[in-house]
């Protein structure tokens, strides 16, 4: 292969397996080509990352070593991307009937998921994290997408058993947007023992949702990893949960004069961009 080529597909085999580590032999024997050719292209690939803000490239010396690509997104790209997305946020035709918000087109749009799933791999990309967690059923798409970023399985508790999952852990908590008391269940063998849980959701109201994962965690005597939301509204001061990372506050709601307004949440002051 010519350097370009390697190049081309060093990248890809890269990206396609997050917080993997691939040793230096493994690329030489695939490219047929000497070690220092190799160390050679990947510090062309780290350079090109570093400077696009696009991702890290780690090298990890000895001889178990090698690299690992990293999906991390720069501040620029970041703040960029959820001014949009609050702006598009903002459309009064998204309001809907008791305070909350049309998010299915986002939430439907693979584009915004892809770039959604790096910014939470990018909080997290230095965390403990051994699952990715959420609730049926908007929040599935995002928490499976973050999950692959991060290389790591995701669960999905339902208010419903289903026969096909076997046995079943089950929680009670506070809905706090239906102001009940509701369940959630979750298959004992979809989570490990001892897990590192990051908890994923669509939208925050209350957080009554929330509080019922993080009960399901401790049942599988997890630790929670995080608790990150694609919305929160934060005129909802009644919050059930206090430690929480959320990529879009919504700060008004008026159904009478159809008025949203929205900005980019707490995420940007609450990740360290520093990496490069």
């Amino acid at each position: 292969m010519k350097r370009s080529e390697r190049l081309v597909d060093m990248t890809k085999y890269l990206m396609e397996r997050p917080h993997t580590l691939i040793s230096l032999p493994f690329f030489a024997k695939r490219y047929n080509a000497a070690k220092s050719s190799i160390s050679e292209d990947l510090a062309i690939l780290k350079h090109t990352l570093a400077a696009n803000q696009d991702g890290i490239l780690e090298t990890v010396a000895g001889a178990a070593g090698g690299v690992r690509y990293i999906p991390f997104l720069g501040k620029e790209h970041a703040q960029t991307y959820l001014t949009d997305l609050a702006e598009r946020i903002e459309d009064p035709s998204r309001i809907l009937a008791g305070g909350f918000v049309y998010m299915s087109d986002i939430l439907g749009n693979t584009q915004d998921l892809r770039l959604l799933g790096e910014l939470i791999a990018t909080r997290y990309a230095y965390s403990e994290v051994d699952a990715v967690m959420t609730v049926e059923t908007k929040g599935i798409a995002l928490a499976q997408v973050a999950a692959r970023f991060l290389n790591v399985p995701f669960v999905t508790a339902r208010k419903r058993s289903k026969v096909t999952e076997g046995a079943t852990v089950s929680v009670n908590y506070i809905s706090s947007s239906l102001d009940r008391v509701s369940k959630m269940e979750l298959p004992t063998r979809a989570l490990k023992k001892n897990s590192n849980v990051l908890i994923v959701d669509d939208f925050m109201k209350g957080g009554g949702t929330l509080t019922g994962m993080e009960e399901l965690v401790k049942e599988f005597d997890g630790k929670i990893a995080g608790i990150c939301v694609l919305c929160e509204a934060d005129f909802d001061k009644n919050k059930l949960v206090e430690d929480y990372l959320s990529l879009v506050k919504i700060t008004k709601i008026d159904t009478h004069d159809k008025i949203i307004a929205a900005e980019p949440g707490n995420f940007l002051a609450q990740t360290d961009f520093d990496r490069f």
